[in-house]
């Protein structure tokens, strides 16, 4: 998933007796710094105000009909303190902006301190923090507490923020699709819809009859029949796979598809068995894989509830989200685990291509040849993000936290895709997910993107959070 270009409207705030010429260097320090890090910038005209700063409520009004009549073409946005900055014309201007706001302050340097020279931002930086609390605005910052643009802790600033934008903007309003009830054995995978609804995350619900109708209507001969068939023969290894189920898999593959875009799903859950075995004679657990790897966050077993953090793990990482268990201890090492599932990791997390199989769960149940789908492997060690969500009381809780994937061994015949988790305290962890009702499923993605979802969920999304 390539990192799309993101653009950031830039708000210069200011207090008139403090020196006019930061605010110049300022500006054209930031856009500097954010060009050479792949990011867009939109400043309002520096003739529109003194300076091209705000400083009091009047310009204040001028900035926010500057974001109104460029609605929808910014991520979100930087307040720079270049000085103290002025906090009543810094609400004015905000307070309708609608996308999350990083407040960045410069930091005063030690043989700078004459009355010419002096930022004081470092003390303006409470000041707007204060009105926004007052206002009820919600706003992002990192520390420390002033930072130059010109460093590297100012880079690992920006692309925190911007992972919290990507999460935000698309997460405030989103669509999650459910094909198929929930199992009925599977109670842990239960979650209210008007709860998810108050959060903004609207759900699809559609009857696996529907899916399977849909697929007894597409033609081998078509397009996106071809298409699919093509993406998938070069998206893993199919050596042994009888033909026919091949075409079934990629028959349903193309419906997948189609009810994504037809009632467009941000991400979606699936009743992955045993309806599909029964009627189609595959495992879809190939066609997860191939959602997940291309950002289509798509959760096992009708697992709704993992399927949201999910969605906003690969959109923090801009890589690969997956569904896991935890599933097994390793050994005596109390700090991991295996984490495991039948075949839906990504490629994008596997250490190799993985190898289509007859799932030995359903050939076991229901006799050998129903469940050709299984996509096997092993996780490719990485660090990791992981997360989950339930819903209970009215509301929606989550936790989150960070760990590896390390390169120890799993046995040769351990069924699936997995990966040894190390995870520091793990057992708290363990105890935490359990006693508090949380599900066995887990959503994870590869690199340390905690902070900003930490910050989407918890600041702007208003969920129940809890970091691990």
């Amino acid at each position: 998933m390539p990192p799309p270009t993101m653009t950031f409207a830039l708000y210069f705030g200011n207090r008139g007796f403090f020196p006019e010429a930061l605010i110049a260097s300022a500006r054209k320090e930031m856009t500097t710094v954010l060009g050479a890090l792949g990011y867009r910038t939109m400043l309002m005209d520096e003739g529109a105000t003194r300076f091209g700063a705000i400083e009091g409520a009047a310009d204040g009004v001028k900035y926010a009909q500057f974001l109104q009549t460029h609605r929808g073409q910014y991520d979100g946005v930087i307040l720079c303190l270049p000085n103290f900055g002025d906090e009543t014309g810094a609400i004015a201007a905000l307070q309708d902006c609608g996308v999350p706001i990083l407040i960045q302050a410069y930091p005063d340097e030690l043989d700078k301190m004459g009355f010419a020279e002096r930022r004081d931002a470092f003390c303006g930086k409470f000041s707007v923090m204060d009105v926004f609390c007052q206002y009820g605005l919600p706003f992002t910052t990192f520390q420390p507490h002033t930072v130059a643009p010109t460093g590297a802790t100012f880079a690992q600033h920006v692309h925190q923020f911007a992972a919290v934008c990507r999460i935000v903007n698309r997460m405030r309003r989103m669509t999650v699709g459910a094909l198929g009830a929930r199992t009925t054995a599977f109670k842990t995978v239960r979650f209210d819809e008007l709860t998810l609804q108050r959060y903004g995350i609207t759900t699809e619900a559609l009857d696996l009859s529907e899916v399977f109708q849909r697929v007894r209507e597409v033609k081998t001969s078509g397009d996106a029949f071809a298409a699919k068939a093509a993406r998938l023969k070069d998206y893993t290894n199919w050596t042994g796979v009888p033909a026919e189920k091949f075409a079934m898999l990629a028959k349903l593959g193309v419906v997948i598809d189609d009810l994504i875009a037809d009632y467009k799903m941000d991400c979606l859950a699936l009743r992955c068995w045993i309806e599909i075995e029964k009627e189609l004679g595959v495992s879809p657990c190939v066609l997860i894989s191939e959602l997940n790897d291309r950002g289509m966050a798509c959760a096992c077993e009708l697992d709704v509830c993992n399927a949201v953090p999910m969605f906003a793990l690969a959109l923090a990482s801009q890589r690969p989200a997956t569904c896991l268990d935890w599933n097994n201890n390793y050994g005596d090492d109390l700090d991991k685990c295996i984490l495991f599932h039948c075949g839906p990791v990504p490629q994008g997390l596997m250490t190799a291509k993985g190898q289509v199989i007859d799932h030995p769960m359903f050939a076991k149940a229901m006799g050998a040849g129903c469940g050709w789908g299984c996509n096997v492997g092993r996780i490719a060690p990485t660090p990791m993000t992981f997360a989950s969500s339930k819903t209970a009381d009215g509301k929606l809780w989550t936790y989150l936290g960070e760990g590896r994937f390390t390169g120890d061994k799993i046995a040769d015949d351990f069924f699936g895709c997995a990966g040894v988790a190390q995870i520091a305290n793990l057992q708290n962890t363990l105890e935490y997910i359990g006693h508090e009702g949380y599900r066995h499923h887990v959503g994870v993605t590869a690199g340390h993107v905690a902070a900003a979802v930490r910050e989407a969920f918890g600041n702007y999304l208003g969920y129940e959070l809890k970091v691990l």
